[in-house]
């Protein structure tokens, strides 16, 4: 079991509904939780099933330098990358 936190923009109602099952959202569109890896790529599968034209982001925590990993969906500003075994965050610039 590991922390998971779940940031969603834009995303369609059922998918909300969908992640309040698994997950406490504390916050319009942050929602948490401790589950098990198992459960953790079964809500990204229903994450990318659902989330339609929102984008999202799932961090977990894991045996890492950084002591934590993440994926996103959809379009964002901010793009992760990788770094020399880090995962970082690169800023795109605004659309102008």
């Amino acid at each position: 079991m590991s922390m998971v936190t779940v940031v969603t923009e834009a995303v369609p109602p059922r998918l909300r509904g969908r992640l309040a099952v698994w997950l406490l959202e504390v916050r319009a569109g942050v929602y948490v939780g401790d589950v098990s890896r198992r459960i953790r790529e079964m809500i990204w599968n229903q994450i990318a099933e659902l989330a339609e034209e929102g984008n999202v982001v799932m961090v977990w925590a894991t045996n890492t330098e950084s002591g934590f990993d993440f994926v996103t969906y959809g379009e964002n500003r901010r793009m992760p990358v990788d770094f020399d075994g880090l995962r970082l965050v690169r800023f795109l610039p605004p659309d102008e």
